[in-house]
C-alpha cells in the first residue's frame, strides 16, 4: 500500500513539476549563483514546483456508452417478451400491448439504433418503457385482476391496463417521430450543403 502511494507520487504532476524546478536550482548552482546556500535554493524551487502544480485528476467512471446500452436493451426486450408470453391478457391489451411491442422493436433495431443513440432521452425513455412501464403495468394488472374476482364491483383493471398502455405507445410513437424529424433536418442540412457546394464550384 505504502509503496504503490509512493510510486504513484513519483509519477505526480507534483513531483515532476517540483523535479523540473528542482533542475533548475541546481543548474543555477552549476553556474555559481546559488553559491553556499544551494541546497536551500534546491529544496526552495522543488516545494514551489509541487506547490504551483495543478492537482491531479482522477480518471472519468468508464460508463458503458449508449451503443452498449442499446445492445443490452435488446436483451432485456427479449426477457420481457418472455415474460408476456406467459401472461394472458384481455383481447383489447393484448392487441394494444402487440402494436407496443411491434413499435419497441422497431426502435430497437439496428439500423435506428445509430440514430437513437445519439439521443440519451430517447435511450431513458426506451429503457424505462421496457424495463419498468410495461412489466409493472402488466405484473399490477395480474394482481388486481385477481383481488377483482374476490371483491367485484369496482372498476375493472384491465382498463386501467389498456391506458396505461395507450401512454406507453403514445411516448413511443413521439420518440419515434422525434428521431424521423432529426433524419430529417440532417438530410435536408446535407441536401444545402451539396447545392452550396455546386454552386460555388460554378462560381
Amino acid at each position: 500500500m505504502a509503496t504503490s502511494k509512493f510510486l504513484g507520487y513519483l509519477e505526480s504532476r507534483k513531483n515532476l513539476t517540483g523535479s523540473a524546478c528542482g533542475l533548475v536550482g541546481l543548474a543555477l548552482t552549476f553556474v555559481g549563483v546559488a553559491g553556499p546556500y544551494w541546497p536551500v535554493v534546491v529544496v526552495g524551487l522543488y516545494g514551489a514546483g509541487a506547490l504551483i502544480a495543478p492537482p491531479e485528476r482522477p480518471p472519468l467512471p468508464d460508463f458503458p456508452d449508449p451503443s452498449a446500452q442499446l445492445a443490452e436493451l435488446r436483451d432485456d426486450f427479449e426477457k420481457l417478451g418472455g415474460y408476456l408470453t406467459a401472461i394472458e391478457l384481455p383481447p383489447a391489451a393484448d392487441g394494444r400491448l402487440t402494436e407496443l411491442n411491434q413499435l419497441l422493436a422497431g426502435l430497437l433495431d439496428p439500423q435506428v439504433t445509430q440514430d437513437l443513440a445519439q439521443d440519451p432521452e430517447g435511450v431513458h425513455i426506451l429503457s424505462r418503457a421496457i424495463r419498468q412501464d410495461v412489466p409493472e403495468a402488466v405484473d399490477t394488472f395480474v394482481r388486481t385482476r385477481w383481488w377483482t374476482r374476490l371483491a367485484p364491483g369496482t372498476e375493472p383493471p384491465e382498463r386501467h391496463l389498456e391506458r396505461q398502455l395507450t401512454v406507453l405507445q403514445e411516448e413511443a410513437q413521439q420518440l419515434a417521430a422525434n428521431l424521423r424529424e432529426a433524419e430529417a433536418r440532417r438530410q435536408e442540412s446535407h441536401t444545402r450543403y451539396l447545392e452550396d457546394r455546386g454552386r460555388s464550384q460554378s462560381s
